[in-house]
């Protein structure tokens, strides 16, 4: 009989050690993924335009406190000039935070990137991908309008799309709800 629960004690406790070790392998993974990610969103300039800036001494700084949070909820955009936008002129215009862009196709405002309702908390992994594959917001939508490169982020590999969309959920929730774009006088 002492053998019998021997092996069986045994059993249990091989188990758990190949239990752990897939989910510390699988957590491993995820982590890299995340580390990935993050990486990914810095080299890739995703805060150039997500991130609303606050005036420092040099000039626009990044508002770490509002970290990819997109354009302020707030901020009212005032209506570009008539005849500021021209073919053989100026093509685009931004505001002062770079999360509000001006051109012909417009007016776009940079979304939400954040783990909050207002932002991605909502997207799934598989929405993301096929915005970033197909330029259409959460995969399906309205047209993702310039500045963004979505066609340089969807030519990433799937890991790397994978990757991003993992450290986007690790962010910090920023409340903000980013306006619809404004599509272009006359249209």
């Amino acid at each position: 009989m002492r053998s019998g629960i021997a092996v069986f004690l045994t059993v249990i406790a091989m188990l758990m050690v190949v239990a752990y070790a897939v989910t510390a392998e699988d957590a491993t993974k995820q982590n890299d993924a995340v580390g990935r990610g993050e990486y990914l969103v810095r080299i890739g300039g995703c805060d150039d335009c997500h991130t609303p800036k606050k005036m420092g001494p040099n000039g626009p700084e990044l508002d770490m406190a509002l970290r990819l949070s997109g354009h302020p909820q707030n901020e009212q955009v005032k209506p570009v000039m008539a005849g500021a936008l021209q073919p053989d002129g100026w093509m685009a215009m931004t505001n002062s935070h770079l999360t509000a862009w001006a051109g012909p196709w417009g007016v776009s405002f940079a979304i939400n990137l954040t783990s909050d309702k207002t932002g991605m908390a909502e997207w799934t992994e598989g929405a993301f991908v096929r915005a970033m594959r197909n330029g259409k917001h959460r995969g399906f939508g309205r047209p993702i309008l310039p500045p963004m490169p979505w066609q340089n982020v969807g030519s990433m590999t799937d890991d790397d799309l994978k990757a991003l969309f993992a450290y986007l959920q690790t962010l910090k929730p920023v409340a903000n709800a980013v306006p619809e774009p404004i599509p272009p006088a006359g249209k």
